[in-house]
């Protein structure tokens, strides 16, 4: 679309004006019937282009809609468990598997899982302060993952938002919140992804 636009500012102004202000859409589709006939060739290389380009554009954006279904389907013969936890749709559940199946070395159990997520707590107290903070390691997409099903979780789950006003209560910070309910999290994937990888295992043996 930016390449389009692009074409579209340095375009003779009979082919631009008509064409701005229209919502992508149906510049697109505008963009597509526009013909060559009688054009010289630099105004043709322009309509040919904005063609090509509003073409790609459309084909590129059908394509993003299929991955979704494809990559649903495929974590449902996975682990389809992992969808059906509150918060973790295709593509967290996507990026979770990801993360454990490049390292099934290190995740020999919740605490490994919890650190691949960079969702274990790091010590960070002091002299006169017992704190933990955020892990800033570990697979940041599946970090990403857990941190979206947790702000999901706290704006539709009613014992996840008890916790945040609990824990508000006692003087934690929103982020530090967040970290626990994390970690919290972390636990649930993990029995499910390793439920999950255990069958698939048993049901590939001969």
């Amino acid at each position: 679309m930016n390449q389009l636009k692009a074409v579209l500012v340095n375009a003779p102004a009979w082919v631009r004006d008509p064409l701005e202000g229209l919502a992508a859409p149906r510049l697109l589709a505008r963009c597509t019937t526009l013909t060559q006939d009688g054009l010289g060739p630099a105004e043709s290389a322009v309509v040919h282009t904005l063609g090509r380009l509003a073409r790609r554009v459309r084909y590129l954006d059908a394509e993003i809609k299929d991955v979704p279904g494809q990559m649903t389907g495929l974590i449902q013969q996975t682990v389809p468990a992992l969808l059906r936890v509150q918060g973790i749709g295709p593509d967290s559940a996507a990026a979770l598997l990801i993360a454990a199946g490049d390292n099934p070395d290190r995740v020999r159990g919740e605490a490994s899982f919890a650190a691949l997520c960079g969702a274990g707590p790091v010590e960070a107290s002091s002299g006169k302060t017992s704190r933990r903070r955020l892990n800033r390691g570990g697979n940041r997409q599946a970090n990403a993952a857990l941190h979206r099903a947790v702000l999901s979780r706290l704006r539709r789950d009613p014992a996840t938002q008890e916790y945040l006003k609990r824990r508000t209560a006692e003087d934690l910070s929103k982020r530090e919140i967040i970290r626990c309910l994390k970690r919290y999290l972390a636990p649930t994937v993990y029995t499910i992804l390793h439920t999950g990888f255990t069958l698939s295992a048993a049901t590939c043996r001969p």
